[in-house]
C-alpha cells in the first residue's frame, strides 16, 4: 500500500533549475526519514539531501548550497528545488522514505543537463 512516486523531471540547460516532487501515499514524509539520492550511468546511488530525525535537514556536498530540500505536509509531498545546474548532475533521481518496516523507493525522474 506505500507508493512513493516522483515527478518533475526533464531537460535543461547548464545553469537552469528545475524543481522535483515526490508524493508518497500510506507512509508520511513527516513522521519518517526521507528524501533524495541519484544514480548517473556507471555510477553508485549518491545521496543528496534528507529529512532526518526531529526534521533536521542535510545536504550531500555536490549540491550543498543549490538544492533545497522541502515539503508540504497537509499534501504529504516532498520536493528538491534545484538550481545552478551542471551536466554532472545528470541523472536518475529517486525519492526514499524510510519507513520503520523498510525502506522505499520510487520508480525515479530522468533530469538530464545539457547544452
Amino acid at each position: 500500500q506505500v507508493q512513493v512516486v516522483e515527478s518533475g523531471g526533464g531537460g535543461v540547460q547548464p545553469g537552469g533549475s528545475r524543481r522535483l516532487s515526490c508524493a508518497a501515499s500510506g507512509i508520511s514524509v513527516s513522521r519518517n526519514r526521507m528524501g533524495w539520492f541519484r544514480q548517473a550511468p556507471g555510477n553508485e546511488r549518491e545521496w543528496l539531501a534528507s529529512f532526518m530525525s526531529i526534521g533536521r535537514i542535510n545536504y550531500g556536498d555536490s549540491v550543498k548550497g543549490r538544492f533545497t530540500l522541502s515539503r508540504d505536509n497537509e499534501k504529504n509531498t516532498a520536493y528538491l528545488q534545484m538550481n545552478s545546474l551542471k551536466p554532472e548532475d545528470t541523472a536518475v533521481y529517486y525519492c526514499w522514505v524510510g519507513g520503520t518496516g523498510g525502506d522505499y523507493w520510487g520508480q525515479g525522474t530522468q533530469v538530464t543537463v545539457s547544452s
